[in-house]
């Protein structure tokens, strides 16, 4: 099935057969989830390039996500050089912009996000607190939801009116991810100096967010409360994508909705542990669209 979908996608060389399938093992090791639902829910066509946008997305955020903030500047100022180098030669000695540089070649969307996306990870380097909801937005707004439409894009409308709903509805699904991927975070971003809960929820609640307590609870609860809004309103998403499309779109959103119910679970225990999706609770939301995207096909068939 793999070799079918490199087939349909129009990647025949035998390296860059390779490279594309390098970066699947990459995503599937790291978003496990989310790949099962591209892979299953997907047009074949699309899921090579869907995967090597995720894993430029993966690999970028890896190289500028150690070390002090001159010296993450310094990674990301050498991998910029990189991308641009792949795309002006068509080619890269890492697999990865191999790929990418196809991807963008055959999808022309994905180079203008890509260039919109390293410039929001100049505010992904330089930040080490969120100090409110305003400067929570303006994240979400530079980095997050250029980040999304990595991928998103693929599945965008052509449509300028559809194009236009479609991208508010992953500016809200992105805004609810933010959040709670700060959330289930926590304890980790806390101890590396950097909680991305805004300060002033944070104050406002005199939570303490190295230990649990009542505080912390409410506070979480608050967080979750707000991303459950933006959740809801991106289901809109599946009223303008392609048909072929929206098995993946519900699935993605239920699982980010499983995510959230992890979270509001956790409360205030995730100031010593993160959070996650139960997975089999992920698999059975999978198997559920997939019997729905497979209904059509058999009435189809008789």
């Amino acid at each position: 099935m793999w070799k079918r979908a490199l087939d349909r996608a129009g990647v025949g060389e035998p390296r860059l057969r390779r490279d594309y399938t390098e970066q699947r093992r990459v995503v599937r090791r790291f978003a496990t989830a989310e790949y099962a639902a591209a892979r299953l829910l997907l047009p074949a066509a699309l899921v090579p390039h869907v995967v090597a946008a995720v894993a430029f997305m993966h690999d970028t955020d890896d190289r500028i996500d150690r070390g002090a903030p001159d010296e993450r500047a310094a990674a990301l100022a050498e991998w910029v050089g990189l991308v641009q180098k792949a795309f002006a030669e068509g080619d890269s000695e890492l697999p990865v912009l191999r790929c990418l540089a196809r991807t963008a070649e055959r999808r022309p969307d994905v180079r203008v996000y890509v260039d919109e996306f390293l410039r929001g990870c100049e505010r992904e380097v330089a930040w080490q607190a969120i100090a409110d909801e305003e400067e929570l937005e303006q994240y979400v707004r530079e980095y997050s939801l250029p980040a999304l439409m990595l991928t998103a894009c693929l599945l965008a409308p052509a449509d300028p009116g559809a194009r236009a709903v479609f991208t508010g509805g992953c500016h809200r699904l992105i805004h609810a991810m933010q959040r709670f991927d700060f959330l289930e975070d926590l304890s980790e971003d806390v101890r590396a100096g950097r909680p991305g809960v805004p300060a002033d929820a944070v104050a406002r609640h005199r939570a303490d967010l190295t230990r649990p307590g009542a505080a912390l609870g409410r506070l979480v609860v608050e967080q979750a409360d707000l991303a459950t809004i933006d959740l809801a309103a991106a289901a809109c998403l599946t009223d303008v994508v392609e048909p072929s499309y929206q098995p993946f779109i519900r699935a993605l959103i239920g699982v980010q909705r499983l995510r959230l119910d992890a979270v509001r679970r956790a409360g205030a225990s995730l100031a010593t542990r993160s959070s996650g999706p139960p997975a089999p609770a992920a698999a059975a939301l999978l198997l559920r669209e997939i019997t729905a995207r497979a209904r059509p096909a058999r009435r189809a068939g008789r």
